[in-house]
């Protein structure tokens, strides 16, 4: 018979263990956290916004959203997926020319804070050494992907010169289907950042992890409806504007 204090003493343990596993997930996956190192979010400076898209370039759909971009005179930042960047050079070479930052987004879009150190260095050298020899210019900002890191994920990333980046404005709009919907978040969300006196940083995605030509039509879309909504109030910004 397992006596009652054996039985207080496991579920203490058990309890211990969730509570670790659970602030594990907090420090490695929240944006706002600093637990595992700091990040370039968004300084305190409303009317500032930066449009970030990730998981590109997305041979169907990063052209039309640069379209958007153009129709609406905004210049954005896209973290690329390395492996899609080197099936589609000439567009990773059309966002710079359209006055756009490039940033590191991984070679293949894995879970890092739970990648080994070595598989980390490659997935992010791989990325920028990649986009540079494309592009022709240097990679100085870096997205995880998912958002997942640990200490050793921003170590490396800083050892190749990089800035770590994160967000605070952000819907799934990779499965909204609708527009309408993902613009309305992201509005509440800017209008809320605003009040409390900050920029915000918004992520969308022109692509997917898993699939180079994946659909991508509530994103673009939605990129516009932000546009329209804040160019004459508000000033938007790539993410070197911040540091």
């Amino acid at each position: 018979m397992v006596s009652p204090i054996a039985i207080e003493v496991s579920a203490g343990l058990g309890a211990a263990a969730v509570l670790s596993a659970g602030g594990f997930a907090y420090a490695a996956m929240w944006p706002g956290s600093r637990l595992f190192g700091t990040a370039l979010i968004a300084p305190q400076c409303p009317g500032e916004l930066a449009m970030t898209f990730d998981d590109g370039p997305n041979p169907a759909w990063t052209p039309r959203l640069l379209e958007v971009l153009v129709s609406h005179n905004v210049r954005a930042t896209f973290f690329l997926i390395g492996s899609h960047a080197q099936a589609e050079p000439e567009l990773v070479r059309r966002i710079v020319a359209g006055g756009h930052l490039i940033g590191n987004h991984s070679w293949s879009h894995p879970n890092l804070a739970l990648a080994a150190a070595s598989r980390v260095e490659q997935e992010l050298a791989s990325t920028s050494e990649a986009l540079e020899q494309i592009a022709g210019v240097a990679v100085k900002y870096f997205r995880p992907p998912f958002g997942a890191r640990r200490p050793a994920v921003f170590r490396l990333a800083r050892s190749r010169g990089m800035v770590p980046v994160l967000w605070n404005a952000m819907t799934s709009d990779w499965k909204e289907p609708s527009a309408d919907a993902i613009a309305l978040r992201l509005t509440h969300r800017i209008d809320q950042l605003e009040r409390r006196g900050r920029a915000s940083n918004i992520v969308l995605h022109d692509g997917s992890h898993l699939d180079r030509g994946g659909y991508r039509a509530p994103s673009v879309a939605a990129a516009g409806l932000v546009a329209a909504r804040y160019k004459d109030t508000h000033r938007f910004v790539t993410l070197d504007a911040w540091g």
